[in-house]
């Protein structure tokens, strides 16, 4: 197959992909799994697993990389930005236009009703996906010491990416046995964590600079992504009330395709059409360059165990800022009896009924959401 040919190929199954991935990462994965791996033939079950666990090893959304990894394997680095592209498109349109719609008629009666419903089976959703990824990254006791501390670090006014970074570095000297080949593998990952801390933010790329940050640094699931925005968008900057922050979140999960479609709908609702073009380039961009410059070092990144420690570290330090970010937002949430009932309806599904789709359960919560305002 010709180059040309391949690239369309890669156009239209992570196009097709893109439309129907709803579900959240590991839904997104088994989707490409099957289309992929025992559908096409790209490449063997073996080289696939490998692909799914170096996403880990790099910030951004593991499935939105994991397209990159394979449009990489099919047809090169054209294909890598082809795949990723295709698959975001369909989530950046979709949420663009509910932003819009959002901005025009949310505070309509007929709507209100629907989008408060949502916010408490958010709030589940984050519940089930804390705890799933915990039981992934809760290694021993030192990394749950180290995410007692972060928690603590949130509550106490610390931004979240100071620490991140502060937890990876701890766990980075604390589990990490410094070797002639670490400090080489290592270089490129810290280079790229570090640097977007040194750019100003300055005029009208306020916005870009924001979202580039936060993507440069957003390690484990799309869901950290509200821990991140709460802390940049709500808490620092002050742009987004948290029930603001929350109608975002609940309406990127009607979305198909990557939870971070989300910065697209704040964007909008910060500065509108730029805005949302903006934040949604600054918070994707990250992850294209990362797949491209550490596909090829990642075997050694898989052998160093500095950046081992460094990596275990930040994915329950992000976890543990899920954590906290839930918490704060449940206060504002729980204090009303009909959001209460959703929340508790909605956390039994999750993980009661583990199979049903997040989209559902968003659903289910903005029906109910309607149907209580009867009451």
């Amino acid at each position: 197959m010709d180059s040309k040919s391949s690239l369309t190929e890669v156009a239209k199954v992570f196009f097709k992909l893109g439309l129907i991935a709803f579900g959240g990462p590991a839904a997104h994965i088994s989707m490409m799994e099957e289309e992929l791996v025992t559908k096409r033939k790209w490449m063997t079950r073996s080289h696939f697993l490998d692909l799914v666990g170096a996403t880990n090893l790099i910030p951004g959304p593991n499935s939105t990389e994991m397209t990159m990894h394979c449009g990489y394997e099919r047809a090169g680095w054209l294909g890598l930005f082809v795949a990723g592209f295709t698959f975001i498109i369909p989530a950046v349109i979709t949420t663009g236009l509910l932003a819009m719609f959002y901005v025009e008629y949310g505070k309509v009666p007929d709507i209100a009703p629907f989008l408060d419903g949502i916010k408490p089976a958010v709030m589940a959703i984050i519940l089930g996906a804390v705890y799933k990824l915990g039981k992934k990254a809760l290694k021993n006791w030192q990394l749950g010491i180290i995410g007692v501390l972060v928690i603590c670090a949130s509550f106490s006014g610390v931004n979240e990416i100071t620490a991140i970074l502060s937890a990876g570095l701890i766990g980075m000297l604390w589990f990490g046995r410094l070797g002639k080949n670490d400090v080489k593998s290592f270089a490129p990952i810290l280079l790229l964590q570090t640097t977007p801390l040194f750019i100003k933010k300055i005029g009208l790329g306020k916005l870009f600079f924001v979202f580039l940050k936060i993507g440069a640094v957003l390690f484990g699931s799309g869901y950290v992504l509200i821990a991140y925005l709460d802390g940049e968008l709500v808490e620092n900057l002050g742009w987004l009330s948290k029930p603001e922050l929350l109608d975002a979140i609940a309406i990127g999960q009607f979305t198909p395709g990557p939870v971070l479609s989300t910065a697209t709908f704040v964007g909008y609702q910060v500065a509108g059409f730029w805005g949302a073009v903006l934040a949604t380039l600054g918070i994707f961009l990250p992850s294209f360059l990362f797949v491209l410059i550490l596909n090829p070092i990642i075997p050694k990144l898989r052998k160093s165990q500095l950046a081992s420690g460094f990596l275990d570290a930040v994915n329950i330090a992000s976890l543990a800022i899920m954590v906290a970010v839930t918490l704060h937002l449940g206060y504002d949430i729980l204090i009303d009896w009909k959001n209460a009932v959703i929340s508790v309806i909605a956390t039994s599904v999750v993980f009661g009924l583990r199979k049903v789709s997040s989209l559902w359960i968003v659903i289910g919560g903005s029906v109910l959401g309607y149907l209580l305002t009867f009451f």
